[in-house]
């Protein structure tokens, strides 16, 4: 599986950007995936998961209400949809396919990852 992250960039604080994830290769239908970042000198984490169907998600609190996950399966493309962004939000964001049915938080719960794209916030 190869996932190619985009859609990353520099914007103000308050802006908005649409992070996606294009999934190729063997097919992740069939289980979650999720979103994680990783800013300068800090471990990745978890920002939020959802299943294949999408009918369940999981947020991290920084994020919610703020960032809405979103995938459409017919294309495997998963989104990001981030609002009010704040400079904290700085980082490289990551996409990642799971190795299991419902979206985890825990990084080895994630057996393919994409190269990630890097996320800006201005002050």
């Amino acid at each position: 599986v190869q996932l190619q992250a985009s859609g990353g960039g520099l914007v103000q604080a308050g802006g908005s950007l649409r992070l996606s994830c294009a999934a190729s290769g063997r097919t992740v239908s069939g289980y979650a995936m999720g979103w994680f970042r990783q800013a300068p000198g800090k471990e990745r984490d978890f920002l939020a998961g959802i299943t294949w169907s999408g009918d369940i998600t999981s947020y991290t609190d920084s994020v919610k209400g703020r960032f809405t996950i979103s995938r459409d399966i017919r294309k495997d493309i998963l989104y990001l949809h981030m609002n009010s962004l704040k400079p904290e939000d700085t980082a490289v964001y990551y996409c990642a396919s799971s190795k299991t049915v419902l979206p985890s938080a825990t990084l080895y719960q994630y057996n393919y990852w994409g190269q990630g794209t890097e996320v800006t916030v201005s002050s």
